[in-house]
């Protein structure tokens, strides 16, 4: 049936109430009856889902078939208006809503109501026994219905699982809006709530959208909340918003499909501001979502402090858990509750894990508390620090402070009101008044507003231009100076207000605002009087009026004249005389402070001006808001190290009050600093940043727009130190034994003390019943120091829980969480109970130590032993492992080798000889982890040879407590022990060291985070430490270096030693042999007592001076002595070498050498033969020799700054032999000398030809147009140089086909018409004597294929080069010639294959005839004749050479003139270079004529070979001077070979090397010289 009901109904009392007497034999006869149950066909099915929805109580069955009553019309349950229109819903109240309080339906109460009417007639007639015999009737037909009912519920049960069974699909459909939201229009901040009822199946899921935007319910908490209750749906907006207007639409889908409905929300907007308050906080899981995020806020900023104009940045460390990507949470930053926007003054970002605001530049302004908010799905985090702002230096000293919080309140066209607060300082000297300062938007030209200071902290502006916006600034004044101006206000516009939200209505109609607009103006009226005229504002300066304008509507142009009477007279003044005020509000200055006036208002407009106003009442002239008064009752109450709570009584009767200023001062100083530069309005404030350790007094004044009160009377002193509370509970409350009537108790020590020493405990009991707990009772009347105790006078077999409350100095804490349940009755187990009062201490990164105390349950035996236990606190159960296997006796052990980091949790379990014991309770989570400015026990033994152990605590606060004990147990006899503490520093000297004191030392220091350390004093310690006591009651002068002997100049002989530490005081004796030394001649005693050297010198020592030399030591009553002794071999060593260094000192008097005969080889394979001389004058000769003959001075030879030089620049066989040079001069002579001949010579060689080898390039590979090369350049070749070349690591054996050599500085082999025979790896191996040096390139694979390649197209250029066709011999460019005279050109042609020729004329080919006669003969010669030259014959010829391998052209140029005939020949010829040569009948004068002849070169692979030069040619008879106009315009370079890097040829390596790149043409070879005739 569970199936078949909706979930809310399944456990109503109602559901099946309509099963009842005579209904229920027809109903089973017609379900019976029913084809739709006997047969499952279509029809029959789809009637039972169409009419499956109607009547939910009967499963599926329609009520009309089932029930003999009469079908009653569908209810409706939808709110319509008298539009008929839906307006929502009505809930109904349920039919059984009566008979679920009376048991009954309807039909059965009225069925039983006639039954008792029957009876009580029938009880007149009958008797009893029919009144019995109708009662047990009535009981069985109630008995029939009952189980008739159930049989028929179990088989429309079973009915409808079936048909769902087989009809799985005949109930789903799309989902329906039966109801569709509605649009509303609603004012701002009012709630609005959109309804909806959606039908489907399965039930549809209801998405509500903003702008077609999801709503966020769970992000957005305080602004949305979604419900959804029996298909009836509603999203409920919080405090509407001009944002909130938006069309919403709300969707529903399920897996048969998806459908939307829309509604309107239009907010409209009263005047006013928006409203700021934080949203309500939402916490708990997102069911929605279904994830519940976790947000932890670390790396948290502290209370700041900055001062005006700094930039500061405040940020914090989020940690959302868990981390899903590309989700962000919403950040917010609030200032005093008040969210902050970005703006030019708060810059705010989140960097996904990190949130940051910067303020960029501070005023007094920012002041406050700020708050990070962080809101994800799942609620909000929020953290909390104090920003203090204190005033920037001033530019004058003692000025005050710059005042605070500029606004502008009542603006319009004539006068804006502007107020500000009063700063903090006033600079030691009363303010005087405030300057006010504005600025036009859009400028930066600031102009003062009044003349005089204005005390009073509001003041109205005028003067200013109607609808444009202005900025303020504020400064205060005192006697010594100006404060820096406030930070500017908002920009505001002088303008009515109405005009104001005119223009605002203007430009965005569609906010919703009603704008009410005036008629159109009447002309011609003048307008009535003004209405409620008063006083808005009065004080010594100005008073401000304000009234209404005229009922009249329509009328044109008003404005107002203002008028005041002074009180008593009649008369009116007029105080607007020129320019009528256009607002209703006006502010009137030099008013005589003191007198009374009353005010009226005229209106006036072009008709005229109209009747006054009603007067005011008469108003004095004078501040109407007074100085508050001081406040009182200053407490202050500690509260961090650094931080006071100052509290105060409010002043009374303040008007207007806008805060409070604190200030402290150091006790007995007299100078008083502010706590807050912003006022607080509240009578509690915290103030930071106070020294600890030091007394502080407070006083507070109040402020409001009058001015400053008096301070209040100074607070009680107060030390700045952290306060003390309460502790707090302790917790894991065990039993540690149970006997009949007792048990015994334990406990942890609360996790905060409340910052003093816990006093005592308190145990409270109570006895638990069947589960009901009792009424507590106190176990104990005074407190306990231990966290153990036996609870007595309990009932044996009763349960009971039990509480505990600790206690210090500032009283009792609240009680611990009851514990559980324990039943008081008898141990009698053989094992011990648990250990307990577990204690961790001396954590470091790699151990700890930890403590713990016996249980008190014994068991069978006393306990044997114990066991510890670790695991990480995070591990399972099973992780647990023992940390020793052998158990110990001490009720304390040190646990080593943890792993740095870890997160560790321990237990403890004694034993006995039953076996192992119950396990203590488990420590708290303990880190491995040696925390910052840890320190150790450190011994140390004085002077005095006393022996003490010292231990220092960074952390150490005021009631810090240095707890010495020994093996744990705190030191109670100081008998053998005396502790002296100072400070942060604690001692604990042994009085008379001894066995007894062997033990483990520890020292522990109270409140604060576990600091302690411990020393271990064993035996073999104890001895170390007697002794340096021994040595310090008994000292000894330490030495840093024993009696020891050298050697100084002249062979002077050196007795030295060095003391580490000897006094003014102390004194040597100097001893040799045992007889006493003193000062004289042959002993030259010093003691430099600074550095502790003493030292005895002896000019040389003598056979006599062997023995044993002594120095003795007395510093006071320390003293030593050391000893040397000189006899035997090691006496006549010194003594050798004493006599040695007298001579060479001898030697050094004159010239010498510093450093001897030597060589270097340079980077440029020079050999350099050098050595350094000392001790030189001018006149000093230095001789160089070679094989005795002496070296000439020449540009090889040196001698620069001591050292002498001589260069040999390549050194050769002729090199060798040995050289030698001489020093001398009048005060004597030295000499040095090197041999260089033999192995000499060759390790000098072998070092050259290292150098050598080191500077050669890598082996490259290059083609020939015979080969392939290999080689390498040298920076310096020399002759003697052995070089071997290698194939596959074997020496080449050269041949004509294989050849090496060396051209310059390059080292080749040659591989001439190579094959794939010569692939391989080559080498080139330098011999230097050590290991030589080889160069290796690999010859092979595709360097092969390239080599290779190249190779062939070298040799075929090459063959193409010698073979190409050409013009070997010249012609002229241009050959001037008379008319009618014969012109004949000759030129040598080559080329194998011979070449065909062709003449050209102007471009264009012509043949030979009689009058143009072309011959090309023997293969080698073209001549070119024209046998009688005319005007015709001009132009441009070329001769055009051609084969297989190339073609080149020569040009010429033909002139032909006018003139008379010459008889004379003109005969010339160019030779194979192109020059000129003239025949031997030619006349001089035709020598004199210019020819220029030059060819061109066209072919398709040719190389421009030279240019051209002057030459002169010579004939028989004489020489004529020529000079040919070459060019080299129409030369043709298709060719051209790098430079760079280029290998010699084989032909340069057997001739003088060429330029690369440039290669000489040669000539024709010629058996006969062709001439050229002109005739």
């Amino acid at each position: 049936m569970s199936g078949s009901l909706p979930f809310y109904q399944k456990h109503h009392r109602h559901y099946d109430r309509d099963y009842r007497s005579k209904e229920t034999v027809s109903k089973l006869n017609q379900y019976q009856a029913s084809s739709r149950y006997t047969a499952g066909s279509s029809t029959s099915a789809a009637t039972s889902r169409s009419s499956g929805l109607n009547v939910s109580t009967h499963y599926g069955l329609e009520a009309s078939r089932l029930s003999p009553i009469l079908k009653r019309a569908k209810p409706t349950y939808l709110a319509v208006d008298k539009d008929h229109q839906i307006i929502g819903y009505v809930v109904p109240i349920f039919r059984g809503s009566q008979e679920f309080g009376t048991g009954f339906s309807s039909r059965e109460e009225a069925r039983v109501r006639d039954s008792s009417e029957y009876m009580a007639r029938r009880d007149l007639f009958t008797s009893g026994m029919e009144m019995e015999r109708s009662e047990q009737t009535s009981r069985r037909e109630a008995i029939r219905e009952t189980a008739e009912r159930i049989s028929l519920n179990k088989r429309i049960h079973e009915h409808g699982v079936h048909f769902k069974r087989m009809n799985e699909d005949s109930l789903m459909h799309t989902p329906e809006f039966v109801i569709k939201p509605r649009s509303h229009t609603v004012w701002e901040k009012q709630c609005v709530r959109l309804y909806c009822t959606v039908s489907g199946w399965p039930d549809p899921r209801i998405v509500w959208y903003k702008n077609n935007v999801a709503i966020d319910p769970v992000g957005h908490g305080d602004k949305y909340k979604l419900e959804s209750k029996y298909n009836m749906h509603s999203l409920e907006i919080n405090r509407c918003d001009f944002d909130d207007t938006a069309q919403y639409r709300v969707s529903a889908m399920n897996s048969k499909g998806e459908l939307s409905s829309f509604a309107s929300v239009v907010v409209k907007r009263f005047k006013g501001d928006m409203d700021e308050s934080l949203p309500s906080p939402r916490h708990g899981p997102v069911c929605e979502y279904g994830v519940n995020f976790k947000t932890h806020i670390v790396d948290t900023f502290g209370v700041t402090f900055g001062r005006e104009g700094e930039t500061i940045s405040l940020g914090c460390t989020v940690i959302i858990s868990p981390a899903l990507h590309r989700y962000q949470p919403e950040i917010q930053w609030y200032r005093d509750d008040v969210l902050l926007s970005p703006s030019k003054w708060y810059n705010m970002h989140w960097s996904g894990d990190h949130a940051t605001m910067t303020l960029t530049h501070l005023n007094k302004e920012d002041e406050g508390l700020y708050t990070l908010r962080v809101i994800t799905k799942s609620g909000y985090e929020t953290y909390s620090a104090y920003v203090f702002v204190r005033d920037s230096e001033a530019e004058v000293e003692r000025a005050p402070g710059a005042p605070l919080d500029v606004r502008c309140l009542d603006a319009n066209k004539d006068y804006i009101i502007v107020t500000w607060k009063q700063p903090a300082v006033d600079g030691g000297d009363s303010i005087l008044g405030y300057f006010v300062d504005r600025c036009e938007v859009g400028t930066t030209h600031w102009v003062q507003c009044n003349d005089t200071p204005v005390k009073f902290a509001r003041f109205p502006v005028t003067g200013l231009v109607e609808g444009r916006s202005y900025m303020f600034r504020v400064r205060a004044v005192n006697q010594n100076g100006m404060s820096h101006p406030s930070r500017v206000s908002e920009p505001v516009a002088a303008m009515d207000p109405s005009d104001r939200a005119r223009i605002r209505g203007a430009s965005a109609p569609w906010t919703g605002q009603i704008i009410v607009t005036e008629e159109e103006p009447a002309e011609g009226i003048v307008p009535g009087r003004p209405l409620e005229l008063q006083v808005t504002e009065a004080t010594k300066n100005y008073v401000v009026l304000s009234w209404k304008p005229p009922g009249d509507k329509g009328l044109e142009g008003v404005m107002y004249y203002v008028e005041k009477c002074v009180a008593g007279s009649d008369t009116w003044q007029r105080v607007n005389t020129e320019i009528p005020v256009k607002s209703p509000r006006f502010a009137l200055f030099d008013l005589a402070e003191g007198n009374s006036y009353s005010f009226r208002v005229r209106c006036c407009n072009a008709a005229g001006v109209g009747e006054p106003s009603d007067p005011t009442e008469a108003s004095t002239v004078g501040d109407k808001l007074d100085i508050p008064s001081a406040p009182s009752k200053v407490v202050p109450i500690r509260n961090t190290d650094t931080s006071v709570v100052v509290s105060w009584q409010a002043s009374c009767e303040a008007k207007e009050l806008v805060g409070y200023y604190i200030e402290a001062s150091v006790l007995d100083s007299n100078e008083w600093q502010p706590c807050n530069n912003k006022p607080v309005n509240v009578t509690r404030f915290i103030c930071h940043g106070l020294t600890t350790g030091e007394k502080y007094v407070f006083r507070v004044r109040a402020v409001n727009a009058a001015g400053l009160s008096q301070f209040s009377p100074e607070s009680e002193p107060v030390e700045v130190k952290a306060a003390i509370a309460s502790p707090t509970p302790p917790y894991g409350i065990t039993v540690l034994e149970c006997v009949l009537d007792s048990m015994v108790l334990s406990w942890k020590q609360p996790t905060f003390i409340g910052g003093a020493d816990i006093t005592g405990y308190f145990v409270d009991y109570r006895e638990v019943i069947d589960g009901v707990t009792g009424k507590w009772h106190e176990a104990n009347i005074r407190s306990i120091s231990e966290r153990a105790y036996r609870v007595s006078d309990l009932k044996e077999k009763r349960k009971y829980q039990f509480q505990v409350r600790a206690a210090n100095m500032a009283g009792v804490g609240i009680p611990s969480l009851p514990s559980d349940t324990f039943l008081c009755e008898e141990w009698t187990i053989a094992v011990p109970g648990p250990p307990h009062d577990l204690q961790v201490r001396e954590v470091r990164s790699d151990s700890l130590v930890l403590l713990w105390k016996p249980p008190v349950y014994q068991g069978r035996d006393p306990v044997n032993g114990f066991y510890i236990d670790i695991k990480e606190a995070d591990a399972p159960v099973e992780a647990w492992k023992g940390v020793n296997t052998k158990a110990t006796e001490k009720t304390f052990f040190k646990i080593k080798n943890l792993k740095e980091g870890g997160n560790f949790v321990f237990r403890v379990r004694a034993q006995n000889k039953a076996g192992v014991g119950q396990t203590s309770e488990e420590t708290e989570p303990v880190i491995a982890v040696t925390k910052p400015g840890t320190k150790e026990i450190v011994v140390d033994v004085d002077d005095d040879g006393i022996i003490s152990m010292n231990f220092e605590c960074c952390d150490t606060t005021q009631d810090s407590k240095f707890v010495w004990s020994k093996d744990y147990e705190e030191i109670a006899d100081t008998s053998r022990l005396t502790i002296e503490t100072k400070g942060n520093k604690s001692k604990t000297i042994f009085n008379t060291p001894a066995e007894e004191d062997i033990g483990i030392y520890s020292c522990i220091v109270t409140h604060t985070d576990g600091a302690s350390s411990s020393y271990t004093l064993s035996e073999e310690e104890l001895k170390k430490l007697l002794e340096v006591s021994h040595d310090h009651k008994f000292p000894v002068i330490p030495l840093k270096s024993e009696l020891a002997v050298e050697l100084l100049e002249k062979g002077k002989v050196r007795f030295w030693l060095q003391a580490d530490k000897m006094s003014a005081n102390g004194k040597v004796d100097y001893i040799f042999n045992d007889n006493l030394i003193s000062q004289g001649d042959k002993y030259k005693v010093n003691f430099d007592k600074n550095t502790g050297v003493i030292e005895m010198i002896m000019d040389s020592l003598t056979p006599a001076d062997e023995g044993t030399f002594t120095f003795k030591l007395q510093d006071g009553k320390a003293t030593n002595q050391s000893s040397l002794v000189l006899i035997g071999d090691v006496f006549k060593e010194l003594q050798k070498e004493s006599e040695f260094q007298m001579k060479e000192w001898v030697r050094k008097q004159g010239p010498h050498f510093i450093e001897y005969l030597g060589y270097e080889v340079t980077p440029e394979c020079c050999v350099v033969l050098k050595c350094k001389v000392g001790n030189m004058k001018k006149d000093t000769s230095a001789l160089w020799y070679k094989d005795g003959h002496e070296i000439k001075a020449d540009e090889n030879l040196g001698f620069t700054e001591g050292v002498l030089k001589l260069e040999i620049a390549q050194i050769s066989k002729k090199d060798s032999g040995v050289y030698e040079v001489v020093l001398k001069d009048d005060r004597g002579k030295d000499t040095s000398t090197l041999n260089l001949t033999d192995k000499g010579f060759k390790d000098l060689m072998n070092e050259v030809f290292s150098f050598i080898a080191n500077s050669s390039t890598p082996l490259k590979i290059t083609s020939t147009e015979n080969g392939i090369r290999l080689y390498t350049f040298v920076s310096y070749y020399n002759d003697l140089l052995q070089v071997t070349w290698h194939y596959k690591d074997s020496a080449i054996s050269f041949s004509d086909r294989i050849k090496s050599g060396v051209v310059g500085e390059q080292l080749w082999l040659q591989i001439s018409e190579p094959s794939e025979k010569d692939m391989g790896k080559y080498a080139i191996e330098f011999n230097d004597g050590k290991g030589g040096l080889r160069r290796t390139v690999e010859l092979s694979g595709q360097a092969f294929d390239d080599a290779f390649a190249e190779f062939q197209r070298l040799k075929a250029a090459a063959i193409a080069e010698r073979s190409r066709a050409r013009v070997a011999g010249g012609l002229p460019d241009v050959v001037t010639i008379q008319e009618g005279k014969a012109l004949n050109l000759t030129c040598n042609i080559s080329g194998d294959p011979v070449p065909e020729v062709t003449w050209l004329k102007n471009d264009r080919e012509i043949t030979s005839d009689e009058h143009c006669i072309l011959k090309f003969e023997s293969g080698k010669f073209a001549s070119f004749t024209i046998t009688g030259v005319n005007i015709s014959d001009s132009g441009k010829y070329s001769i055009l050479v051609k084969n297989k391998y190339g073609t080149e052209s020569g040009d010429f140029t033909v002139e032909t003139t006018d003139g008379t005939p010459d008889l004379g020949v003109t005969s010339y010829w160019t030779d194979a270079d192109g020059n000129v040569v003239f025949g031997p009948n030619t006349p001089k004068e035709k020598m004199n004529t210019t020819v220029t002849g030059t060819k061109t070169p066209k072919r398709k692979e040719s190389v421009a070979r030279k240019l051209p030069m002057e030459k002169v040619g010579d004939t028989d008879e004489e020489k004529v001077a020529v000079k040919p106009k070459a060019t080299d315009s129409k030369q043709t370079i298709d060719a051209k070979e790098k430079v760079a890097d280029q290998p010699l040829t084989s032909d340069q390596s057997e001739a003088s090397v060429k330029p690369a790149g440039k290669v000489e043409e040669p000539g024709p070879v010629s058996e006969k010289q062709p001439e050229n005739t002109e005739q």
